[in-house]
């Protein structure tokens, strides 16, 4: 393994638990902010409104911390694979940044179809 392979390798791990680390502290105050309120955690919820969550947060409202910590918790996988797409391309690896980009392609149509077919 290439001393540039390792870089990588160590980015893409200290990525991930930053934003693990992230994702559990958002939760946990979530959580926290739940129990503050008497909120059952089977009560269920509000769904995701993107345009409100600022202000949730700001509001220290369980449900945005909570949503927060969840789109962290799916946004680390997908930077992962944006820093690998990168590190490939300054590489010159082209056969790998096609990969990263067809692995982010699914990801957007995943996301594409699921905002397509709200219930």
């Amino acid at each position: 393994m290439s001393s540039r392979t390792r870089a990588l390798e160590r980015l893409s791990g200290r990525l991930l638990i930053g934003i693990t680390y992230v994702s559990v502290g958002l939760l946990v105050i979530g959580v926290g902010l739940m129990v503050r309120d008497g909120i059952a955690p089977l009560h269920g919820g509000p769904s995701l409104d993107l345009a409100t969550l600022r202000a949730s947060i700001a509001a220290f409202e369980p449900a945005g911390f909570l949503w927060l910590g969840l789109l962290a918790v799916m946004a680390a996988p997908i930077a992962r694979v944006i820093v690998a797409g990168i590190f490939y391309a300054r590489e010159a690896d082209w056969l790998m940044v096609g990969i990263s980009v067809a692995i982010l392609a699914v990801i957007a149509v995943g996301v594409g179809s699921a905002l397509a077919v709200r219930v």
